[in-house]
């Protein structure tokens, strides 16, 4: 990293389902480990305790009638939780951070697919972060019939979020396509129908170039 980095690089990940999010987050972590840089492997929802119950909430408890404001404001609850027990430690110890999902997901999936003001979801993202915003972001993007065919093919059960409507899922895609262009150095798209080698090939170049400029 930089010697003029003030702080650790945020590097977040969003995809739709079956993109491959956890293989790649897994596979950069024991990479940038083999390399002895300090890194930090974290996720949204879930990454304290308190986010692994609102985790469970969010997405596994099919039996309860789960109102879209409540499902908004529980992310979001979660990402402030997230944010000042883990994320901002973890870039003050210069470490990298690497989460998966953050607040594109929320425009994406609360904005883009249930409806909401993409303002007002920008605002409340923004207040629950503490504005802090990810250096690199990188999308991994599929045609949602492709993921389908993958988590259906993997996975035993879906949660709440992968049981949605295909149109469902494309409105979420083109939500994603959305932020990418209005945010292209930061947001970096890669095509995730490749293999899991050629994804995360795609990946280190993102990652080594940022790592290579002074910030």
């Amino acid at each position: 990293m930089s010697a003029k980095s003030k702080r650790g690089l945020f590097i977040t990940f969003e995809g739709g389902e079956g993109a491959g999010k956890t293989t790649l987050i897994e596979s950069l972590y024991t990479h940038l480990k083999r390399r002895k840089i300090p890194v930090l492997q974290t996720r949204a929802p879930g990454g304290t305790p308190i986010g692994k119950k609102i985790r469970e909430l969010v997405l596994h408890k099919h039996g309860i009638s789960l109102e879209k404001r409540c499902e908004l404001l529980l992310f979001l609850a979660d990402r402030a939780q997230h944010v000042d027990e883990v994320i901002k430690p973890a870039l003050k110890e210069k470490q990298i951070v690497l989460c998966d999902r953050f607040n594109d997901s929320t425009i994406a999936y609360q904005g883009g697919a249930r409806g909401f003001d993409e303002k007002l979801v920008r605002f409340l993202c923004t207040f629950a972060c503490d504005a802090i915003e990810p250096d690199l972001t990188l999308y991994l993007d599929l045609d949602p019939k492709i993921g389908f065919e993958r988590t259906h093919s993997t996975r035993s059960g879906k949660d709440r979020i992968e049981s949605e409507t295909l149109k469902f899922h494309q409105k979420i895609r083109k939500a994603f396509h959305k932020i990418a262009k209005n945010a292209p150095k930061r947001l970096k798209m890669i095509d995730a129908s490749k293999s899991p080698d050629d994804v995360l090939t795609q990946a280190m170049e993102h990652i080594d170039a940022f790592l290579d400029t002074d910030r």
